[in-house]
């Protein structure tokens, strides 16, 4: 039993070690895995497993050695912010495979990455047809750069001369029953104005709404924490549960 809770609370340390670091390396670290990161990412997630489950080991070790693969990341990328030659060391960089609608052979070889790899990515990206393609790029992370020809892209409302209005992003006003406050400052919205608005839409307390937020346009929109659908529509294969049995 002793162990078991061992256990237990080495994997809480575990827990707040690897929190504390992946907040303090940043997002690059979770969204755009480069080489270096990547092996970091294992290291230290492999260094976490251990603090939780080898009780023989002071965990003192483990989290120092968790701290300095932190410590060791973040200052790899405090000197590619400084040093753009230290960045492209550790990062690598793009490198084109299509060019000018042409496969460049010999920077997929380098690469060792392969003609499946190239059309895998592409349809991925919505170019099911390499005539179609301008220019690819390999990035650093990993993923795939796709520039369409210009008779093969979506048509956009530049190309028709329209003028659509700005959207900006929507600002959310309440979220999980609670006003957002800062929000409602930024944006100059008055909440006197918002809670009439609810009582017209019937809404009588703040707590019912689930989500609510404001475009540029001032469209809100609403979201209640019980909706009152007759039907919802199921996409699984399940069949329907019988009522009464």
């Amino acid at each position: 039993m002793h162990d078991v809770t061992e256990v237990i609370l080495r994997s809480i340390a575990a827990f707040i070690a690897v929190l504390i670091i992946t907040k303090l390396i940043g997002k690059s670290q979770v969204g755009q895995l480069t080489i270096s990161d990547y092996i970091n990412g294992i290291v230290i997630g492999s260094i976490a497993a251990n603090v939780a489950v080898d009780v023989r080991t002071n965990i003192v070790h483990y989290l120092t050695g968790m701290i300095a693969f932190g410590a060791l990341t973040i200052f790899v990328q405090w000197a590619g912010l400084k040093n753009r030659n230290i960045r492209k060391l550790l990062q690598d960089e793009p490198t084109i495979v299509v060019h000018n609608g042409k496969i460049l052979e010999h920077n997929m070889k380098l690469m060792r990455y392969t003609m499946d790899d190239l059309m895998m990515q592409l349809r991925e990206k919505g170019a099911f047809n390499i005539a179609d393609v301008e220019f690819a790029v390999a990035e650093p992370n990993g993923e795939l750069s796709v520039l369409l020809k210009s008779t093969k892209r979506p048509v956009t409302p530049e190309d028709l001369d329209l003028n659509p209005p700005y959207e900006g992003i929507p600002a959310e006003l309440v979220v999980d029953g609670e006003l957002i406050e800062q929000n409602f400052e930024q944006h100059g919205i008055s909440k006197e104005w918002f809670f009439n608005y609810l009582k017209q839409q019937g809404i009588e307390t703040i707590k019912d709404v689930a989500y609510a937020s404001i475009d540029a346009q001032g469209r809100v929109y609403l979201d209640l924490k019980y909706d009152n659908l007759t039907m919802t529509v199921d996409i699984t294969d399940k069949k329907p549960k019988r009522k009464g049995g």
